[in-house]
């Protein structure tokens, strides 16, 4: 489990920040999704009980808080005294298991919830590997650490910018760590928080798809994504400028990703679908808007897993777009037991005299879409998927 309130990605201290000042008393609900049909060992649930529990021991520690004062710059003394005073609530996870399936729903106030996700999937995957004996068949860590080098000397060869983004699906926080260290030079920065101030790196992150999830259940999909944006800047107002189109496909975010945002965003990062088919999909976006290209970013960041991959990705946006990798399962789980694949989602609002709205995400590729199908089929008719 997390040992530091640290030991979380960036872009959940980005997103409760933003609901803080936002939507201060909106109460949601999570679910966990298991995509990788991984079959879960009896006593799993009873054992990630306790995992949980124990959440309710970390403390921030000042050394955090200097941190993200200097590091974070965008995150006012409000919001870090707020965060002196957090802890984790064990009562907002429920954990239920019959035979091999495993239920995890997580509920209550969203800028209390919303810090659960990305620690939590740590622990369910550490967990796994170790509850059905998998961490015996990884590579031993001199295979390991041969493994990370030479992606790191292969990386350093194409000249791109990456950024660890593993913690989530991580095989250990043992591994994680030391695939920083073995691949220091190549990284622009980490999501991870702890990772970033133990090791002088930049911590990287600004979206994720609940901010439009969210939006599309409290105001609709046909305004899900321009109120989305328009939030964010007025949190940020131009700071943690990559924007996240494919909640509802990307085709449909870009109606909204008018000049006025086009502009004042930075990049978009691309999380599902074709890489190329995206990249032309962007430009051509920018051309005719009359924004040169070529001043925006991509990140890449749907299933790096290869070197190749990054390769033709790189041949293909140069002289387009500036592009950057943002890498997860490749980095921080290849040690050759099969990763998992599973997510937490939002998937539901509750307002007074409303009850409960479904929430959903639907991503450019079919098989990322989660939530309810009713919800799924109308946000497809609203926006003409």
């Amino acid at each position: 489990m997390a040992a530091n309130i640290l030991d979380t990605d960036l872009y959940k201290l980005t997103m409760q920040n933003a609901v803080i000042k936002k939507f201060p008393d909106a109460w949601v609900e999570y679910s966990f999704f298991n995509r990788g049909k991984h079959k879960f060992p009896e006593g799993f649930g009873k054992e990630l009980r306790k995992v949980v529990d124990a959440f309710a021991d970390i403390k921030v520690i000042k050394e955090d808080i200097d941190f993200l004062r200097e590091k974070c710059y965008y995150f006012d003394p409000v919001y870090l005294g707020f965060l002196k005073g957090y802890q984790f609530d064990p009562s907002e996870v429920q954990i239920r298991q019959e035979g091999n399936e495993l239920d995890v729903t997580i509920e209550g106030l969203w800028y209390r919830t919303i810090l659960w996700e990305v620690p939590l999937m740590a622990a369910i995957c550490e967990l796994y590997y170790n509850m059905t004996s998998l961490n015996q068949n990884a590579l031993d860590e001199g295979e390991v650490r041969e493994n990370n080098r030479t992606k790191a000397d292969a990386i350093k060869e194409i000249g791109v910018k990456v950024a660890e983004f593993g913690t989530r699906r991580r095989f250990s926080f043992a591994n994680q760590r030391q695939f920083i260290i073995d691949a220091h030079e190549i990284l622009a920065g980490t999501s991870n928080l702890f990772f970033a101030r133990q090791y002088g790196l930049t911590p990287i992150g600004t979206q994720a798809h609940e901010w439009y999830s969210f939006h599309a259940a409290k105001f609709g999909f046909a305004m899900a994504n321009q109120i989305g944006m328009k939030n964010w800047v007025d949190v940020y107002q131009g700071d943690l400028g990559i924007a996240l189109p494919d909640t509802f496909t990307t085709k449909a975010f870009l109606r909204s990703f008018n000049t006025m945002y086009a502009k004042l965003f930075d990049g978009t990062r691309q999380d599902s679908g074709d890489s190329l088919e995206y990249t032309d999909m962007l430009v051509n976006h920018y051309q005719n808007l009359r924004i040169d290209p070529t001043t925006k970013s991509i990140v890449y960041s749907d299933g790096i897993d290869s070197v190749e991959k990054i390769q033709n990705i790189h041949n293909y946006a140069k002289g387009k777009v500036k592009d950057g990798y943002g890498i997860g399962t490749w980095f921080t789980n290849d040690v050759g037991v099969r990763p998992m694949n599973i997510v937490i989602k939002l998937v539901g609002m509750w307002e007074k005299g409303l009850g409960w709205t479904s929430a959903i995400k639907l991503s450019d590729h079919p098989t990322k879409h989660t939530g309810d199908e009713w919800m799924i089929n109308l946000c497809k008719n609203t926006l003409n998927i």
